[in-house]
């Protein structure tokens, strides 16, 4: 019986709880890629090798015939990878409210202009 690559690697994505969206972002691909490669019976070797490292999960022991257990050696004594992804978010969190509170801001500015010029010349109409 056949190895279904993407299976494997979906399992192994679900069971260690990774986000498909943050996987996306990491590899730079859409969700909709990442189920694409869950639906494939096989899978490219530097995709499983990616997916693997952001993960932290060794691939030699599932996929032996394409990696060796010193490829992904490394990654265990590496920081994760969320971590990076909860500074990105905190930072677009930042800028986020800096972008609300320009627009809100903005807006006052702009309704007392408005108020301004809608008031009627009194200098003229006692003229």
């Amino acid at each position: 019986m056949e190895k279904h690559y993407g299976q494997i690697v979906e399992y192994i994505v679900r069971k260690n709880g990774y986000s498909i969206t943050d996987l996306a972002v990491e590899l730079n691909v859409n969700r909709r890629t990442i189920y694409n490669y869950f639906q494939n019976k096989t899978v490219k070797y530097d995709v499983i090798y990616k997916i693997g490292l952001i993960v932290r999960h060794d691939f030699s022991k599932d996929f032996p015939e394409l990696f060796t257990s010193d490829q992904f050696e490394i990654n265990q004594r590496s920081r994760p990878v969320v971590d990076s992804l909860s500074s990105v978010s905190s930072d677009s969190n930042y800028w986020q409210d800096k972008y609300i509170q320009l627009l809100e801001a903005y807006n006052t500015a702009l309704t007392e202009r408005i108020a301004k010029n809608n008031q009627p010349q009194l200098a003229a109409v006692n003229s």
